[in-house]
C-alpha cells in the first residue's frame, strides 16, 4: 500500500506477537477460556469503579478488542491479522484493528495510572 506499510492474512493461531501459535491446538480453549475470565474481571472492574472515567474507557477498549479477538478464534480457530507495518528492513508482527484497540487500551490504564486518585490523596 505505501513504501512502510502492506494489508496481509496472516492467522494467527497464537495470542500476542503469535505466542504459543506452534502450540499443537489446545490454545484455541485455552486463549478462548482466557478471554472469557477476563471479560468477566473488566466488567466486575467497571462495575467497582464507574466514577474513573479514564480508567473505564482504558478498560472497555481492552474489552472491545479482547471481544473482537474471540469472535474470529470462536469462528475460525485464530485470529485474522491483517495490518502489516515495516521500515529499513524491519517488520512489526502483524496486526488487527482489536490488537489496536487493547493497546490503546493499554495506554490509557497507563495513563490512569499516573493519575492522582481520591483514595491515594487521602
Amino acid at each position: 500500500v505505501t513504501s512502510f506499510f502492506n494489508l496481509v492474512l496472516v492467522h494467527n493461531t497464537g495470542a500476542a506477537f503469535s505466542f504459543l501459535s506452534g502450540a499443537s491446538g489446545w490454545q484455541r480453549e485455552f486463549f478462548i477460556g482466557v478471554t472469557a475470565l477476563a471479560l468477566a474481571v473488566i466488567v466486575w472492574m467497571v462495575r467497582r469503579h464507574r466514577e474513573e472515567q479514564l480508567f473505564c474507557w482504558g478498560l472497555a477498549c481492552v474489552a472491545a478488542g479482547a471481544v473482537g479477538n474471540l469472535i474470529d478464534r470462536v469462528s475460525y480457530g485464530y485470529v485474522v491479522d491483517f495490518l502489516d507495518f515495516h521500515a529499513a528492513g524491519w517488520h512489526f508482527w502483524a496486526f488487527n484493528l482489536a490488537d489496536s484497540s487493547i493497546t490503546l487500551g493499554a495506554g490509557l490504564l497507563i495513563l490512569d495510572s499516573f493519575r492522582p486518585h481520591p483514595a491515594a490523596t487521602s
